[in-house]
């Protein structure tokens, strides 16, 4: 018998390589793939004005249908894309450290974020593993490899993508409750851009969906704590399988 099929999102100035941690405690059980998202990882750079629904309709012929979508940050927001105008594609949707309906601060705060990566795209990338990696015990090489990915980046290519980032989660929010797939969002307990607010915020707007939150985590869940990103994912996806 054919294992179920998941699908790993990766976020903003990222790649498939990510997933590595989470891809290999899961291959025993699910057939797993990892698309890299248009104009990241191996992909050619996108242009200026590229929207979620192209940056959903770069992946789509890649998801097989009733797969199981998971999404990281932009990831999320494109997963959520695509379970809202693709739905024969998803079986579940899984949010992880998914921005929500963010409020008049938290969009400046990462309209900001946009403005330093305009300005300094280096000092940037410096930023962005301070956020995600401060005071975690991430092995330094996973690291090291995460600063070189987003150091690869074409940065004009990542800037349009980091726009689509910063403003698409106001684009889908009108549109969340319209999602009829069963849902999850989790996020980690000190994650300070898409924060436990946000996900319990994007579990309330989802119908069904429910919020988990992992103490102790940061930003970079699958990859600082892919054991138990694993253990909630699965308990997720074997309880709607037996419903």
């Amino acid at each position: 018998m054919s294992k179920p099929t998941v699908v790993l999102l990766h976020g903003v100035g990222l790649d498939h390589t990510m997933w590595e941690p989470t891809a290999a405690l899961l291959a025993d059980r699910f057939t797993v793939l990892t698309p890299d998202l248009p104009g990241h990882g191996s992909r050619p750079p996108v242009h200026d004005g590229v929207t979620l629904a192209d940056l959903a309709d770069g992946v789509v012929e890649e998801i097989p249908t009733d797969s199981h979508l998971v999404g990281f940050s932009l990831g999320a927001l494109v997963a959520q894309h695509l379970a809202l105008h693709h739905p024969e594609l998803v079986a579940t949707l899984t949010s992880v450290s998914s921005v929500c309906a963010r409020t008049a601060e938290e969009r400046a705060s990462v309209l900001d974020r946009l403005r330093t990566a305009e300005a300094d795209f280096t000092a940037s990338a410096a930023a962005s593993l301070e956020r995600w990696y401060a005071g975690t015990d991430v092995d330094p090489d996973r690291v090291a490899r995460t600063e070189a990915t987003l150091l690869s980046n074409d940065v004009g290519s990542f800037l349009n993508c980091y726009r689509v980032f910063a403003t698409a989660d106001a684009e889908l929010a009108p549109y969340l409750a319209d999602i009829a797939v069963r849902a999850l969002a989790v996020t980690g307990e000190n994650d300070p851009g898409s924060t436990p607010e946000m996900t319990h915020r994007l579990a309330a707007a989802l119908p069904g969906c429910r919020a988990v939150v992992v103490p102790q985590a940061r930003h970079m869940l699958p990859v600082e704590r892919p054991e138990a990103f694993v253990e909630s994912l699965t308990t997720f996806i074997g309880e709607c399988a037996h419903v």
